[in-house]
């Protein structure tokens, strides 16, 4: 196929729609990162709206609509990169607020490089392994099918005024509560059990599946059902804390939240670092593969032309880009303080893009198998930030602690390194979507990175609205509900811990052996040509979030599998629309919680009261809420196996 009759793909209109939806869908995710430690892929729903929006145009395509999704899905990830990490630094007391510039940069950079890094590895992995992407062949198949937009963006609309209403009423109005939860004293244990009851988590249970919800929720139960436990009946006699929350009178619940907070989480620590770790060992061929290929692919002397569908961004463009973006990057670390000079500036720097490019590799393999939603990035952060504290620790002495700058850089370096990893993965999905579709990888990728800029322009102001209005980290007297950021204050604690506050190494270890284990479960099962997998990284997540959190994303794991069997003797293209509209229910859902808490936050900083907007104080405790969920449940449900009816 000659590039004549190619349909056109960088269109303005699908330019423009691509940025608009790119910061919209990275504000709603930042949000739900910050909220409940997990991001899901914008990709599907940001086709569907694509596919409405277009059809209001003449001469629209299947290529524009991909276009759109490219950049649109770009914002998405980007986000996750940016609250995995940016926000330790206000969590470490280094940033009062979300410095834009610094924001912008780190973020910008970042996940251009992640673009740029993953460029080589299209041939490798797309054409040659032809590694599933799922994401990105599912956003293909719903590209193609293209069937009745009008219906999926009415699915879409009315999950998101659901889920925006359900937050208005618990958030908002408080006329209820965000969590059910009871525990008590038995002995000198504690048994403890809650849920949260956001529409937002059930829906992240039912776009990653039942076998990650479970996983997520066994981790839950390993920290809440056994460790805690264990935990206060080993010290509660013998903890200072513990002694005195108990002795003041505190209620089971703040016990088993002080252990969470202060040991148990740090399991998961442990166990993200072994994950890691064992992401990089399992693709290391498939590594070594991309990069040989990449420089094949760069050393051609042929003059033969390439076929639209091969025409990748020239590599020695991919390179100078690359020179040109690290340049920055080492004055920005130059300029962290006064005390860091070329001496450090310089290894920082090194690590950073040694990092970068291994980790987006690392990203871009694992998406590959699991899809983007799933993929290991907190993992492969703190792998790097935990590397990158020890060498700066040694570099600057114990003296790098004093004022939190050895942790700041550390965190820095991750930040980067988070971000360019979390767009490597998102580039490969679209890219997959678009080599199944027939389109110009070249064009992709530049709207890749138009997604990217976009999105920078939003994050900080997003973050400090989130910030001012609800705060980010462990709750406080101030900020009760505070966003708690679970992967960025895990940033947090690693880096500060390394340079001497204190990290409970003997947690972090435990964890690891947890991790360990985990590994071998999961290597039985696919000896085993078992259906089900246990990534180690899965169950880490679970371990350290709060149990509230786990319990809604297995619920909706558990009414996905329900769909799915429900509609598994149907033909296939029936179980195609009812998956399609189900995820799109999903996406709706948190959408509207997320963004409806972007909104929120708005009166919340105008006034400088928390509460402006409640007419309640939660007289009715949890019970609205989990009716309120059970409904929303069946009604997913119906939607899903019914919908090919």
């Amino acid at each position: 196929m000659t590039d004549r009759l190619v349909p056109p793909q960088l269109t303005t209109k699908a330019i423009i729609l691509g940025i608009a939806l790119s910061m919209i869908l990275a504000g709603a995710n930042a949000y739900l990162g910050l909220f409940a430690g997990m991001t899901v892929s914008a990709s599907i729903p940001a086709a569907v709206i694509s596919m409405a929006i277009l059809r209001l145009f003449r001469n629209s395509n299947i290529l524009e609509n991909n276009i759109v999704q490219t950049a649109a899905s770009a914002g998405e990830s980007l986000a996750a990169g940016v609250i995995f990490t940016i926000p330790a630094l206000v969590i470490l007391g280094y940033w009062d607020v979300f410095d834009y510039w610094w924001v912008s940069v780190i973020a910008g950079l970042g996940g251009l490089l992640g673009v740029l890094f993953t460029i080589p590895l299209r041939r490798s992995l797309i054409v040659e392994e032809g590694l599933a992407y799922p994401e990105g062949r599912a956003t293909a198949e719903v590209l193609k099918v293209g069937e009745d937009p009008k219906s999926g963006i009415r699915q879409l609309v009315l999950a998101a005024l659901t889920g925006a209403l359900v937050k208005l009423g618990s958030s908002g109005l408080r006329l209820w509560s965000e969590s059910a939860q009871a525990a008590g004293f038995v002995g000198n244990g504690i048994a403890y059990i809650g849920t949260n009851v956001s529409p937002a988590l059930l829906s992240v249970g039912y776009i990653v599946g039942l076998n990650i919800a479970t996983l997520v929720c066994v981790g839950g139960a390993i920290s809440w059902f056994v460790a805690i436990p264990v935990y206060a009946m080993l010290y509660a006699d013998t903890d200072p804390v513990l002694i005195q929350l108990i002795g003041s009178g505190a209620d089971a619940v703040d016990v088993a939240f002080q252990i969470w907070t202060s040991q148990i989480r740090y399991l998961g620590v442990g166990a993200m670092l072994t994950g890691g770790v064992w992401a990089l060992i399992s693709m290391r061929g498939s590594l070594v593969s991309g990069i040989r290929s990449g420089l094949q692919q760069m050393s051609r002397r042929d003059a033969a032309p390439l076929d639209h569908t091969e025409q990748d961004m020239p590599m020695q463009l991919v390179l100078i880009g690359i020179v040109l973006f690290v340049v920055p990057i080492f004055f920005l670390y130059d300029n962290i303080h006064e005390s860091i000079g070329l001496s450090i500036s310089l290894p920082m720097t090194v690590i950073m893009v040694v990092a970068g490019f291994l980790f987006s590799s690392v990203a871009a393999y694992m998406a590959g198998l699991v899809g983007s939603s799933n993929n290991p990035i907190s993992g492969i952060t703190i792998a790097t930030i935990l590397f990158s504290s020890l060498l700066l620790l040694w570099l600057m002495g114990p003296g790098g602690a004093e004022g939190g700058i050895g942790p700041a850089a550390a965190i820095l370096i991750g930040a980067v390194v988070c971000c360019a990893a979390a767009i490597a993965g998102d580039n490969l999905q679209d890219l997959k979507a678009g080599y199944i579709l027939g389109a110009t990888p070249w064009r992709q990728q530049v709207m890749q990175a138009v997604g990217v800029v976009s999105a920078v322009l939003v994050m900080a102001p997003i973050l400090n609205l989130l910030l001012e209005a609800y705060g980010i980290g462990i709750p406080t007297e101030a900020k009760p509900n505070s966003l708690l950021a679970p992967q960025a204050t895990l940033m947090a604690s690693v880096a500060e811990g390394v340079f001497g506050a204190g990290l409970p190494w003997g947690m972090v270890g435990l964890g690891a052996l947890i991790g360990v284990a985990i590994i071998a479960v999961d290597e039985h099962l696919k000896n085993t040509g078992a259906a089900w997998h246990a990534p180690v990284l899965a169950v880490a997540v679970g371990i350290y979030l709060p149990l509230e959190l786990s319990v809604p994303i297995f619920l909706g794991g558990l009414i996905a599998h329900l769909v799915a069997r429900k509609v598994a003797s149907r033909p296939a293209a029936e179980r195609e629309r009812a998956s399609r509209l189900g995820v799109l229910a999903a996406a709706g859902l948190i959408t509207g919680e997320a963004l409806l808490g972007i909104f929120l936050a708005v009166p919340i900083v105008m006034t400088g009261q928390p509460d402006v907007l409640a007419i309640a104080h939660e007289p009715l405790g949890g019970t609205p809420g989990l009716v309120i969920m059970a409904a929303i449940a069946f009604w997913m449900y119906r939607t899903g196996s019914r919908a090919g009816t």
